[in-house]
């Protein structure tokens, strides 16, 4: 049993780009679904599928890399809040990730999002990753 799914899920992208694989496959979940959109709405990833096979499913992740220089789109992914320490941010503390060249991932009460749209949405939630 995993006990910070959305932390395995991360490592294994991290990984993934580490090792230059093209595509990463990770068990689904709700919060890893809207994760997975908010990063290939943002040029993070190449493409992604849903397939919902098994009780649990799965997310295959095709990773982008640079067509010349071979450098991945995700340079960094780090998790913030863990299940030992949560990490919350009111609308006008959200973190700035490299001066707003990067993401961060936040839960907020209405739905999962970046930074920039819950500034934009004035509230706040509990910071999950930056993603640069």
């Amino acid at each position: 049993m995993i006990t910070d799914p959305i932390a395995d899920f991360l490592t294994r992208l991290r990984n993934a780009v580490n090792a230059k694989h093209r595509i990463v496959e990770v068990p689904a979940s709700n919060v890893k679904k809207a994760i997975t959109k908010i990063l290939f709405e943002k040029g993070y990833i190449l493409n992604y599928k849903f397939e919902e096979e098994g009780p649990q499913g799965t997310i295959k992740i095709a990773l982008k890399y640079h067509p010349v220089t071979k450098q991945p789109a995700i340079m960094t992914i780090d998790r913030v809040s863990r299940p030992g320490l949560r990490q919350y941010a009111d609308s006008e503390n959200l973190p700035r990730v490299m001066n707003g060249l990067g993401i961060a991932i936040i839960s907020t009460s209405r739905g999962i999002m970046t930074d920039k749209e819950a500034r934009n949405l004035h509230i706040g939630g509990e910071v999950l990753c930056y993603v640069s």
